[in-house]
């Protein structure tokens, strides 16, 4: 089986959140490869600055991230960075304690889509 890889941001038993690479299997089908039917409650479409710079903060709500074109950096608490690029999703899931801080990558305004889970 093939899968698909996605970020999840989490908040750990310290209070502080975490990344976590996780596999989505992904099979043949008559239009390629594709998942299972994953429940979801909504979609919101962002549009931010190429300046943003947000301290700690903690996810709204359990979401599914999408860039659509332009990269975004997320420090979580332990101090590891990652760079998310346009195209990658991550799940967001620090809706609890310290949360992660967000940049702006290379001054680049940045849209994006969330599909809310709760």
């Amino acid at each position: 089986m093939n899968k698909m890889k996605v970020t999840r941001i989490y908040t750990g038993d310290d209070n502080r959140s975490h990344f976590e690479d996780i596999e989505i299997d992904i099979a043949p089908s008559k239009s390629g490869l594709i998942s299972e039917i994953f429940p979801a409650t909504g979609v919101i479409f962002r549009e931010t600055g190429g300046d943003y710079d947000y301290d700690f903060h903690t996810a709204p709500r359990r979401q599914y991230v999408i860039n659509l074109d332009a990269a975004v950096e997320i420090t979580v608490g332990s101090g590891e960075k990652r760079i998310l690029e346009q195209g990658e999703v991550f799940l967001a899931e620090d809706t609890t304690g310290q949360g992660h801080i967000s940049r702006a990558v290379d001054g680049k305004i940045r849209h994006s889509m969330f599909i809310t889970l709760d």
